[in-house]
């Protein structure tokens, strides 16, 4: 699995990306990588922004795994990993002071799965309606010893992730970093503006 280089969308020429921290932007299942780019302009501008496009074509969009055979909220774990691997394939290729990361919906759970295969690789993670993915990982033990700042937010009236996929997420985080955790009232599967401005604080906090 690879991603298409030629689809990310970046906040700055090339010319201008030297010497800053990055913050990658993961979009959510059968989106695309113009969803979240959106949200630049109101971001903090120090870093630079790249949105990434998910590598499978699925439901209109694209997606970081496939839903077939895939329940909501539990993907079989090769396909989170695999969809990790190729993030961090595409960072290796890369020179930047720090890098940061914000995801929504399966983008989020993607975020705290790279969290597991590199501990102490990004400054600061955004999980926006996500989860993490069930079971251990080997990642784990490491994870829980640097504690990375992690922000997790989601709605009330979110029926998309599922109550296990939750529950599981609140229990796993607080003992895996430090997590900022917010929960909005009324807010179904997406992000609101009251929670925009607490993640950019949080990005801010944690540059």
């Amino acid at each position: 699995m690879q991603l298409d280089t030629s689809a990310i969308l970046w906040s700055a020429p090339e010319r201008e990306r030297a010497g800053r921290p990055l913050l990658v932007l993961l979009h959510g299942y059968g989106s695309h990588e113009g969803d979240l780019f959106g949200m630049s302009p109101g971001l903090p501008l120090g870093p630079v922004v790249a949105s990434l496009r998910a590598p499978i074509a699925e439901s209109g969009g694209w997606a970081w795994w496939s839903r077939a055979d895939s329940p909501q909220g539990n993907p079989p774990a090769e396909r989170v990993d695999a969809a990790a691997a190729a993030v961090l394939a595409w960072l290796d290729t890369l020179e930047f002071t720090t890098v940061s990361l914000v995801g929504f919906s399966q983008g989020a759970a993607l975020s705290l799965q790279l969290l597991r295969h590199a501990p102490g690789r990004f400054a600061a993670t955004v999980a926006i309606a996500g989860f993490v993915a069930e079971g251990g990982h080997p990642g784990d033990v490491e994870l829980a010893r640097v504690r990375p700042p992690v922000f997790w937010g989601r709605g009330t009236d979110d029926h998309v992730i599922p109550a296990d996929a939750v529950e599981r997420t609140a229990q796993w985080l607080p003992g895996h970093a430090d997590a900022t955790i917010r929960i909005y009232e009324g807010l179904a599967h997406g992000i609101s503006t009251p929670e925009l401005i607490d993640l950019v604080a949080f990005l801010r906090q944690h540059p």
